[in-house]
C-alpha cells in the first residue's frame, strides 16, 4: 500500500511538472522586437511581427490586444489563437474626454489665495 502511495505521488508531481512545462510564454506586445513576437505568438511570422512593430511606432502603444486587427496580415483568428500569450503594458492612461468626445486638458489643482 506504501508504494502505490509513493507512486501516485510521484505520477501526480509528474503530471504538475509537466504542465507548467507547457505553459504558454507571455510576450508584451508594446515592449517586444519582431524576433521576439515572431518565436512566441502563433501564426505570426517574421513580416507580421515587423508589422506589429512598424504598427506600434507609427500609432502608439497597444490599449488592447485586439487593436492587433490594425495590423496587415493580423486578424481576430490569431489574436484568439495569442489571447494567452498577449500581455500589454507601457500604455499611458488615455485622456479625459468631455461629453462632446474631445479630450480634456486635467484642471489645474485649487490654490489657496495668498493673504496680502
Amino acid at each position: 500500500m506504501k508504494n502505490l502511495f509513493v507512486i501516485v505521488k510521484a505520477l501526480a508531481l509528474s503530471a504538475l511538472l509537466a504542465t507548467s512545462a507547457f505553459a504558454a510564454e507571455k510576450v508584451n506586445i508594446n515592449t517586444a522586437d519582431a524576433a521576439t513576437l515572431d518565436r512566441v505568438l502563433i501564426g505570426v511570422g517574421p513580416s507580421k511581427a515587423e508589422a506589429i512593430v512598424a504598427f506600434r511606432k507609427q500609432n502608439g502603444a497597444f490599449r488592447s490586444a485586439d487593436q492587433m486587427v490594425g495590423v496587415k496580415g493580423i486578424g481576430l483568428a490569431t489574436i484568439e489563437k495569442n489571447r494567452d500569450r498577449i500581455m500589454l503594458g507601457g500604455v499611458a492612461p488615455a485622456p479625459a474626454k468631455a461629453a462632446s468626445g474631445k479630450a480634456v486638458a486635467a484642471k489645474p489643482a485649487a490654490t489657496k489665495a495668498k493673504a496680502r
